[in-house]
């Protein structure tokens, strides 16, 4: 009996034994204390922007008739898309045909000239809008530089050119072309 007794005794401490070590796995391993350190999550935004425009189409221009006295007008647009609390200013070139401020077409045969002018819209607001005769040439310099107000948002915004060839030009036939470079500086 004694036997049975000390086998039950040793079951037991085999039972408590596991059992205590089935609990200090569960509660995990003892700790001393802890501490703790800030970490620090940065990331910047710089200043970016896009543009893209669409042509001043003049159409047909009538030196005898129709524009003889009266200037024939056309609107273009630039589109800009610049990051949110940027501040975007845009400019227009003169074109590969000025002499000194005027703008010009020129014919396919490089014989002759067509003047033709670019101003601001009317607003920073949108939709832009133009009237003709226009107030504010668009130019690379000072006051004839376009600047938009801040964007809210990263979205697209298009502005009107407003394009006006002058009246009473006496030109040739012939089909009249120039390109402006289209420049955002944000």
């Amino acid at each position: 009996m004694n036997t049975m007794k000390r086998s039950k005794i040793a079951n037991a401490l085999v039972l408590a034994s596991l059992l205590t070590a089935a609990t200090l796995v569960l509660a995990g391993p003892a700790h001393a204390g802890s501490t703790t350190s800030n970490l620090a999550v940065t990331a910047s935004i710089a200043a970016n922007c896009t543009i893209s425009t669409t042509a001043v189409a003049f159409g047909p221009y009538d030196p005898v008739v129709a524009n003889a006295s009266t200037a024939l007008n056309a609107t273009g647009t630039v589109i800009i898309g610049c990051t949110k609390g940027s501040a975007p200013a845009i400019t227009l070139g003169l074109g590969s045909n000025a002499v000194g401020s005027q703008r010009n077409m020129l014919n396919g045969s490089n014989t002759d000239v067509l003047g033709y002018q670019l101003y601001q819209p009317t607003s920073t607001a949108l939709p832009s809008t133009c009237t003709f005769p226009g107030t504010t040439v668009w130019g690379t310099t000072g006051s004839n530089i376009f600047t938009p107000t801040v964007p809210a948002s990263k979205a697209t915004r298009t502005y009107s050119i407003c394009g006006t060839v002058t009246a009473g030009q006496d030109v040739s036939v012939g089909s009249y072309s120039d390109t402006v470079v289209a420049t955002v500086n944000f």
